[in-house]
């Protein structure tokens, strides 16, 4: 558990509608309006920070923002903190907000890890938790509960779409560099399901310490001396960074695998040591008309920045989420987390930056994803023009059948 005091130093209270909760009437107490709560539980400061971290809390907020909420009849307020990328603090906070600051739904929320940790509190408290930063399947599987929704991505998707692409393209066989917890882990597992599914072979994997390490030198000697033709990148962010700018450094000739790479990551390695990389999102800035308007919007407040699929997840998720609340009203959404959320899966779902979609029963939220190859310098137009669409998965196909998962909130 974390200390009140912990929480107060990290939590940072932003009412992005209209902070002043009370309306002065003539002649009488001033009345207040209902209020809801949202927590962006994020990474502010760790390995994540670029995946998620301060433009997710912007998005967060501009969705709130772009809902319109002046006659509505009540105010929104945001409260954001860092879940340091541990399972125990995140869902300290998480028991923290939904107990004693009336928070009345968590969105984002990290890592794989840090994310069944607040599910699992979620569920237990009867409260929401629409979570886009974290990869692992399991959330719409085995651990799936009925107050939990997984947006943007998951390693199934991420599996299908990059894993099957450069399997199918005679990538074989594979070896795996895994960061060593539930996402790794859980990338690593779909992955090898799609490369044997085409007939190929995994020779083996290492288990890299998280977050401990920056220095992957020895692994990817060791995955060098397998006999690999594909090197499986099972994690994300910092470490998938320095794995592919130390291959470069080493002179690794085998097809680098990297199963989780966000925007951001592309800014950080550049064109010249990305380019003909294959990634695979769900969002893209400059993918449509759409993804375009929102961009231009979050831009004025992240003027140096682009979002990824999982910063795009926390604008869907609260425009969603408010959606609901008009639906259900303040008082009723408030009383039950899983009412809520059957609520918020009968009602389609449709935003600037996933467009139509829909929430499946195992809280799976269902749009297209897109496999990207990353620019040659000499074909990008500037910053942040960085992918080129190699393919589109449907919505159905992205994601893994709704009977393949364990879920037991499935009913066939």
């Amino acid at each position: 558990m974390v200390h009140p005091s912990a929480l107060n130093r990290r939590s940072l209270l932003t009412g992005t509608a209209a902070l002043a909760a009370a309306t002065a009437l003539p002649g009488r107490a001033r009345a207040q309006k209902p209020v809801i709560r949202i927590g962006v539980l994020t990474d502010l400061a760790g390995l994540y920070q670029d995946i998620v971290g301060p433009v997710a809390v912007e998005a967060a907020k501009l969705a709130v923002d772009d809902y319109g909420l002046a006659s509505k009849g009540y105010t929104v307020e945001v409260l954001v903190a860092d879940h340091q990328n541990k399972p125990d603090v995140g869902a300290g906070l998480a028991r923290q907000w939904y107990d004693r600051d009336g928070v009345d739904v968590i969105v984002e929320g990290g890592s794989s890890g840090v994310a069944l940790a607040v599910s699992a509190v979620a569920k237990d408290k009867n409260k929401v938790y629409l979570t886009s930063g974290p990869a692992t399947s399991d959330l719409t599987g085995k651990l799936c509960n009925a107050n939990t929704v997984h947006w943007a991505y998951d390693t199934y998707m991420l599996g299908r779409s990059t894993g099957g692409a450069l399997a199918a393209s005679g990538g074989d066989p594979w070896f795996f560099i895994t960061a060593d917890y539930a996402f790794g882990h859980a990338l690593q597992r779909d992955v090898s399901g799609f490369v044997t599914a085409a007939g190929g072979k995994v020779l083996g994997h290492i288990a890299t310490p998280f977050p401990a390490t920056t220095d992957f030198s020895s692994f990817l000697l060791q995955a060098q001396a397998s006999g690999a033709k594909v090197i499986g990148l099972a994690n994300a962010g910092g470490d998938t960074i320095n794995c592919i700018k130390q291959a470069k450094e080493f002179g690794i000739k085998q097809t680098l695998g990297g199963l989780l790479v966000f925007i951001s990551d592309i800014h950080s390695l550049g064109l010249e040591v990305a380019q003909g990389l294959a990634c695979t999102e769900s969002f893209y800035w400059d993918l449509n008309d759409r993804t375009r308007a929102f961009s231009a919007r979050l831009r004025k407040r992240v003027p140096e920045r682009r979002a990824g699929m999982a910063q795009a997840g926390p604008y869907s998720a609260v425009t969603h989420y408010l959606k609901g609340v008009d639906a259900m009203g303040v008082a009723e959404i408030k009383k039950d987390g899983a009412a809520t959320i059957a609520r918020l899966k009968a009602i389609p779902t449709d935003d600037d930056c996933f467009g139509p979609g829909s929430i499946r029963q195992d809280g799976r939220k269902m749009h297209p994803s897109y496999l990207f190859k990353v620019k040659k310098p000499s074909e990008s137009k500037g910053p942040w023009d960085y992918y080129n669409v190699i393919a589109t998965t449907p919505s159905e196909q992205a994601f893994r059948p709704l009977n393949d998962g364990g879920c037991s909130l499935v009913k066939t």
